[in-house]
């Protein structure tokens, strides 16, 4: 098992972790839903990362081939999810403003636009592969999961 197999549910329990610990649980508020959601849809997607460095480092065929035809059936998805993760990040943050409005101060805000924004390049590196697959940006779609990644740990964090 590769170790972001590992990261991923650590931060899987952590956004578990600060929904329940929300003030409005159990009745959970709408933007807290939307960016749940959001969150699932592009943990579901960055799995694959796992899933690929899995393949690539185990020496068990038998696992190599199960994990890639999991991975292959999962593909035809992967850029509609992100998408779809995209959608319900937006409506989070829309529904966000609006509730408590925006400042430069609130450090939980900039680390939630800065995933924002990482994650609109992520979205439109994934489309542009499709258009034109290069080596180039497929390693910074990548860099941008990575990053991705840390930016929504530590938006959880704070």
């Amino acid at each position: 098992m590769s170790k972001w197999f590992y990261f991923n549910i650590i931060l899987l329990i952590l956004s578990v972790w600060q929904v329940v610990n929300h003030f409005s649980f159990p009745a959970l508020s709408t933007p807290i839903l939307f960016g749940l959601i959001g969150f699932l849809l592009f943990l579901f997607n960055w799995t694959r990362n796992a899933v690929f460095s899995t393949i690539r480092n185990t020496p068990d065929r038998k696992m190599k081939i199960k994990f890639v035809n999991i991975s292959k059936r999962v593909m035809p998805f992967h850029r509609w999810t992100g998408t779809l993760a995209l959608v319900f990040i937006v409506l989070h943050a829309i529904w966000i403003l609006h509730l408590y409005g925006f400042s430069f101060h609130n450090s939980k805000m900039v680390a939630g636009l800065l995933a924002l924004l990482n994650l609109i390049l992520m979205v439109i590196t994934g489309w542009w592969r499709l258009i034109k697959p290069t080596g180039k940006l497929r390693r910074t779609h990548l860099r941008l999961g990575i990053a991705l990644f840390f930016l929504i740990a530590i938006h959880l964090l704070l």
